[in-house]
């Protein structure tokens, strides 16, 4: 993979299929929330009981078309570290709490995402988001990424999430291909594979 490398993709605005993946992000959003009530309070009250700070973490992140929007999470790290930063190599990270590592382990700090599906700022199924600091560092060609609207899960989780960390090319590639494929039909295949991901927690830490 050559650095600066000519990348381009057929790439069509689809009305009819951004309705109805519209419409299927906010149904499957709103029974989620619901469903997932009890399991976020839960997370709530485990945070409070380890340690002082808020709750719930907000980060900046790069949506559809490189528009910056606030993603929300529950917060995993401690409070004096939460800053930008690249996540360290291998399976230990001091930042993160104890309370933290099993909801990252079991991806319960991403449920606060459901309400930027609501708010239209991420799509059930799409690109993961990433830091601005992270995209200043891309090749041209990455930006193609933001053709679409980002998602809480998506090709990436589901296949490569262990293997190769999100800003590298290797991502993007595959990222580009859910895009060159993107239909209700590849989104539903997606979400339902992401509950095998859930269950190995590949990657997750």
């Amino acid at each position: 993979m050559s650095p600066g490398r000519d990348v381009r993709i057929a790439f069509r605005e689809n009305a009819s299929y951004r309705r109805a993946q519209r419409m299927f992000d906010l149904a499957i959003a709103l029974i989620a929330l619901a469903v997932s009530a009890p399991v976020v309070v839960a997370a709530v009250v485990a945070i409070r009981l380890e340690a002082r700070g808020p709750v719930f973490y907000r980060q900046r992140r790069v949506g559809r078309c490189g528009r910056y929007f606030t993603l929300y999470k529950l917060r995993t790290m401690r409070t004096d570290m939460c800053g930008d930063a690249l996540k360290p190599e291998g399976g230990h990270d001091p930042r993160i709490t104890r309370v933290g590592r099993v909801l990252r382990r079991t991806s319960i700090d991403e449920l606060p995402q459901l309400l930027n599906v609501l708010r239209g700022d991420m799509a059930i199924v799409g690109p993961r988001p990433e830091q601005p600091f992270l995209v200043q560092r891309y090749e041209k060609w990455q930006h193609l990424r933001h053709l679409t609207k980002p998602g809480i899960t998506g090709l990436w989780q589901i296949t490569c999430r262990s293997t190769i960390p999100l800003h590298a090319p290797e991502a993007t590639d595959v990222d580009l291909e859910y895009i060159r494929t993107a239909s209700m039909a590849t989104d539903s295949r997606i979400f339902m594979r992401t509950f095998g991901a859930l269950l190995f927690a590949a990657g997750a830490y």
